[in-house]
């Protein structure tokens, strides 16, 4: 790791970013029909997760009642998914560099849609769960590999930066019909919200075949594997992940929690050192010194986190406290889903404009707002006054954030490692939403729907306290970089004159 104490939120090559990216318009304007293709099959697989992650959040109750499943068994329909992604990231990442992320996507994708099909003919909670695992382990192969992808096929600069913001705005999308699909679907059966998913899959599954270009012929010779490193990390991350979750039930400082975190302690130990000794290491470990690659999976994680945590007190004040059906809560944060559609295909131009580093910044300063905005809640807050602008603000965050995290930890990076470092950057994602929401529902009063509406209020403003606070540190760590980036820029300015 980076021995420095300065915030890792900025890309030290933010100036080589902007220069790229203000590059004359025919850049942008080469893309042929095969091109164009490849994108939009890489956006249909973003699209799919998105899709499948609201949905399936929203179907969560109906599946317990129809299955006769505890609460506690419940929610591994959702965390089953978080444990396979967040677990299986990195080797996802590792893997479509070294057997090929077109083979790695297409396998993926196939796994995914037999798993969600699974799923919505089960009568069985533990095969739901099951199947939601799969599908967490396959969105793990296909996420690092489609943005791998996206990254060695478009230049450095205002092309990729324009392709990250598409692919950026088709997540948002995914996520907004998903709300929708899910509070529609929910009202029909459950079991539509993991059949829906099916013809997606099917869909990108073909179009992949027909339209993303071939993975480059392999040098000849037998290439080695680095199978201990790959059990080390995943098994790490597993642990890892399944700690955090388990832990507000099981207790912050119970021995199964302190003794799940120093196991994975010693995998991790035990990966770097293998990592510093085999020839082909799973991930090269000068990757994680690489500032911008840390920082911007770190800013990843307090987005995902914070938005996640956020997701869920609303869900609990629109569906527990004020009795909003599930379609009704969805076409609530409707308006998000669409601001943020509409805005990301726009946001490369912003960010060779002003540099990924400071679209973190100003991402977080919204989010900041928002979440601050939400405090006001109460036991008969009206939407449009309270509700819509939260959701307005973080419609405009969305698209500065990622888009900045995404081209800040992907620039610079040689395009051998564009997988690992992907894997690198969704595991801060992934690990963040789980940590995020874990000190959250840790901080919030039990709310089973027995206390006083005084009580679940102050619950939930409890959440949001430390959703709040995190957003706001991030925000500082982000304009301490941006600002130190800016200095640099100005001083080799002067040192060029």
């Amino acid at each position: 790791m980076a021995t420095s104490t300065e915030p890792p939120l900025i890309n030290d090559k933010t100036d080589d970013i902007t220069a790229a990216a203000a590059a004359p318009a025919e850049a942008n304007s080469g893309w042929g029909a095969r091109l164009w293709g490849t994108l939009i099959v890489l956006c249909g697989a973003m699209f799919l997760d998105a899709l499948d992650n609201a949905m399936v959040g929203i179907a969560v109750p109906p599946i317990q009642s129809s299955l006769d499943m505890s609460t506690s068994a419940v929610q591994w329909v959702v965390s089953s998914y978080v444990l396979g992604f967040g677990g299986f990231l990195l080797l996802g990442g590792r893997m479509a560099d070294l057997l090929g992320r077109r083979k790695v996507l297409l396998v993926a994708v196939a796994v995914f849609a037999a798993a969600s099909l699974v799923g919505g003919l089960a009568h069985d909670g533990a095969l739901v769960i099951a199947a939601r695992f799969v599908m967490g382990v396959s969105a793990a192969f296909t996420a690092p590999a489609g943005l791998a992808i996206i990254m060695s096929t478009f230049p450095e600069g205002a092309q990729r930066n324009r392709a990250v913001s598409i692919y950026t705005a088709c997540g948002a999308a995914g996520f907004s019909m998903g709300l929708v699909f899910g509070g529609v679907l929910t009202e029909i059966g459950w079991r539509w919200t993991f059949l829906l998913p099916v013809p997606v899959a099917l869909g990108v599954l073909f179009g992949a075949l027909a339209l993303v270009p071939r993975d480059p012929a392999r040098a000849p010779g037998r290439r080695k594997y680095d199978v201990a490193g790959a059990l080390t990390v995943t098994l790490a991350m597993l642990l890892l992940v399944f700690t955090i979750v388990q832990a507000p039930e099981a207790g912050w400082g119970s021995a199964r929690t302190i003794g799940g975190f120093a196991v994975a302690a010693v995998l991790v130990a035990l990966f770097v050192a293998v990592e510093q000794r085999t020839a082909e290491p799973l991930i090269r470990l000068g990757l994680l010194t690489n500032r911008a690659l840390v920082g911007a999976a770190l800013a990843a994680a307090a987005i995902l986190g914070t938005y996640m945590s956020f997701q869920f007190v609303g869900a609990l004040y629109m569906q527990s406290l004020r009795g909003w059906s599930p379609l009704q809560m969805a076409l609530a944060f409707l308006p998000c889903g669409l601001l943020i559609a509409t805005i990301a295909p726009r946001a490369g131009k912003l960010v060779g404009r002003f540099g990924p580093a400071w679209m973190i910044f100003a991402g977080f300063v919204a989010y900041t707002a928002a979440y601050l905005l939400f405090w006001r809640i109460g036991a008969s807050s009206g939407y449009v006054g309270v509700i819509l602008p939260t959701m307005l603000l973080i419609g405009v965050a969305f698209p500065f954030s990622f888009t900045g995290a995404y081209v800040q930890a992907t620039s610079g990076v040689d395009d051998s490692e564009q997988g690992a470092a992907a894997g690198i950057l969704q595991t801060g994602y992934q690990v963040g939403a789980a940590v995020v929401l874990a000190a959250v529902t840790a901080t919030m009063a039990a709310d089973d729907g027995a206390g006083t509406v005084a009580e679940r209020l102050d619950s939930y403003h409890a959440g949001m306290y430390v959703v709040t606070g995190i957003s706001a540190l991030t925000m500082l760590f982000a304009l301490v970089s941006a600002l130190r980036g800016t200095v640099r820029k100005r001083a080799a300015a002067v040192a060029e004159r």
